[in-house]
């Protein structure tokens, strides 16, 4: 773990009590973590996230990382999230918003699909006609075969779909 640090991926369970997930209000410290998440985040953020954030050469923030059951069904996130097992983060450029971060957030997926290294690559809530996310969700199984999916969620539209053959070739062409 280079550019992250754990509490940057596991902000549910904090070691003082005071600073602890708004969402969750979770008050355990993180020794208590269910077995393996820790070794999951730690896989996820070798494996992809510092890959990509020194592939990229710019910050890279980390909006949801391991979410507890709790804080995972506040936001609405899927029973079976990668979110739950430490799997998955959400990321973004940093700095930046409107366009400019969908164009940037692009290029952040770009490098991840260059470096091929994933399970899921989700381009989160982007606006018909583009591929250009607000976010990215991008995830990494240590155990069991990574997948290698590309899907996006259009902005204010229930669900995701596959992305076309134009939108892949936005997406790897580098």
């Amino acid at each position: 773990m280079i550019y992250f640090k754990k509490t940057e991926l596991i902000r549910c369970f904090r070691e003082n009590k005071s600073d602890r997930c708004a969402e969750c209000r979770l008050t355990q410290a993180v020794k208590q973590l269910a077995y393996g998440i820790e070794d999951n985040v730690e896989a996820l953020v070798n494996n992809v996230l510092d890959p990509v954030r020194r592939a990229y050469n710019k910050p890279i923030r980390v909006t949801s990382g391991f979410r507890c059951p709790i804080h995972n069904s506040y936001v609405k996130g899927a029973t079976n999230s990668q979110h739950v097992k430490g799997e998955a983060a959400d990321i973004q450029a940093v700095g930046l918003t409107g366009s400019d971060l969908g164009l940037e957030n692009l290029e952040i997926a770009k490098i991840i699909v260059k470096l091929g290294v994933y399970d899921q690559l989700l381009l989160e809530d982007v606006p018909t006609g583009s591929i250009e996310p607000r976010w990215i969700h991008v995830s990494y199984k240590r155990q069991g075969p990574n997948r290698k999916e590309i899907i996006k969620k259009i902005w204010g539209k229930s669900g995701y779909q596959k992305l076309s053959a134009l939108d892949m070739k936005q997406l790897t062409d580098y």
